[in-house]
């Protein structure tokens, strides 16, 4: 039996054990539950859904498996070590941080923890260990650099993803700034569920040797197989002075240079062990780093999503909606409509009361450069065209932006919004 013979019959074995693996579906069941959370908000700041939940959910899907597929090819070439307890161990201890704060499904978190528990427990004798707990055995045994690895490809991985769908998944809320004035906001958050198909020795195995050289030279000349690891992936950033896109290229960028950093320190853990603490220490403080450099450079900025004398600012467009139809995009702003100034949301019913069955448009864009638009209008749509507009002091509600635990997705009421003329959570 030839290599790649025996890699298309390894792959369905591997396949068959994803489909079989509750924790692949508790991944998906979360990406149901994040996406349902952001629609309810969604009509409850504008009466109306960006997004759906169907449409939301396959696609994920979708580009977790063409994601983890393109990941599993690199990792054939690096070859790594790692058991089917060490990674029902990771899944378990993922799931007991997401208790505390949703970001913390990635495995960033975990593996960095299991990497200094493997540090603190060879601190102590061999016997101490053996017989004790089970689990200290699996933590002892568990390939840190390999782990490391792992994560590092899957960041990779999701700066690609960030960094395509990044701006596409982006949502509008409103936000208490500084001085208590209302303005927008735009979250870009996403996660996906990545069935990752490993390259592990195979003791006692009677498999033909690859035709490659993997970069870990992990022992696989005496056997080899495929191991399903089912990873979930995701990011979570708020902006409140960058158009989405722009966002979307720079958390893309941090997530390259975080999984390239992890990439590298996992190679010198793996040929000198003292790094191990050094790189699994990085691997959450790294992590946690850049999503504090992220906050403090937006808590620097001057709020974009405001109205100002030029016109009301464009926050979001509702899909498939007039305003679509046209191109207007977020950040623009609505300098006239039918021949009149807009300065409020009252000038802009006022003017688009002037002609019931057309609309003329001059919009102002990033550049502040004039766009000129027409349309005729039909019974039955938005009074907006379908426009979501920058929040005014008048907003019923806004967004409370604190950690989300995972209580509040399983929860069936909504939490996290405020009303504006009270403290009080809804």
């Amino acid at each position: 039996m030839d290599v790649l013979t025996q890699f298309l019959d390894r792959l369905l074995q591997a396949v068959g054990q994803l489909f079989v693996n509750p924790f692949y579906y508790i991944g998906i069941l979360f990406i149901v539950l994040h996406y349902r959370k952001q629609i309810q908000m969604e009509r409850k700041l504008f009466h109306t859904r960006l997004h759906s939940l169907l449409n939301e959910t396959w696609r994920t899907i979708l580009w977790g498996w063409i994601g983890g597929i393109g990941a599993s090819i690199v990792m054939l070439f690096v070859g790594v070590s790692i058991e089917a307890d060490v990674i029902i161990l990771l899944w378990v201890l993922t799931a007991v941080l997401v208790l505390f704060r949703v970001r913390f499904i990635c495995l960033a978190y975990a593996v960095g923890i299991l990497g200094i528990a493997q540090v603190l427990l060879s601190w102590l004798p061999s016997e101490a260990i053996q017989g004790a707990f089970p689990v200290f055995e699996i933590v002892a045994g568990a390939d840190i650099p390999s782990l490391l690895v792992i994560v590092a490809v899957l960041h990779l991985l999701e700066g690609f993803l960030v960094g395509f769908q990044g701006a596409r998944m982006a949502s509008p809320l409103f936000l208490e700034g500084k001085r208590g004035q209302i303005v927008g906001a735009q979250q870009l958050q996403g996660f996906w569920p990545v069935p990752l198909f490993l390259l592990v020795p195979l003791a006692g195995g009677n498999s033909a040797g690859l035709p490659w050289e993997t970069l870990f030279g992990s022992n696989l000349a005496s056997g080899w197989t495929l191991l399903a690891f089912p990873a979930m992936i995701g990011f979570t950033e708020l902006t409140i002075s960058k158009l989405p896109r722009r966002q979307a290229r720079f958390s893309a960028s941090m997530l390259y240079l975080y999984g390239l950093i992890l990439f590298g320190a996992a190679m010198l853990a793996h040929y000198w062990s003292p790094i191990v603490l050094v790189a699994a220490v990085l691997s959450i403080g790294l992590h946690e780093g850049l999503i504090r450099y992220n906050q403090w450079l937006e808590a620097k900025q001057i709020p974009f999503y405001v109205h100002s004398q030029r016109g009301l600012m464009v926050l979001s467009v509702v899909p498939g909606s007039p305003a679509q139809e046209l191109g207007i995009q977020v950040g623009e702003i609505l300098h006239k409509v039918n021949g009149h100034k807009i300065k409020t949301k009252t000038d802009l019913h006022v003017a688009m009361g002037l002609n019931s069955a057309f609309c003329r448009l001059e919009v102002l864009n990033e550049q502040g450069e004039v766009r000129f638009l027409h349309r005729a209008l039909y019974a039955g749509e938005h009074h907006q065209l379908g426009i979501i507009l920058a929040p005014d002091q008048e907003a019923l509600y806004f967004t409370e932006h604190r950690p989300v635990h995972l209580y509040s997705y399983l929860r069936g009421k909504l939490t996290g919004l405020l009303s504006n003329d009270s403290t009080k959570s809804m």
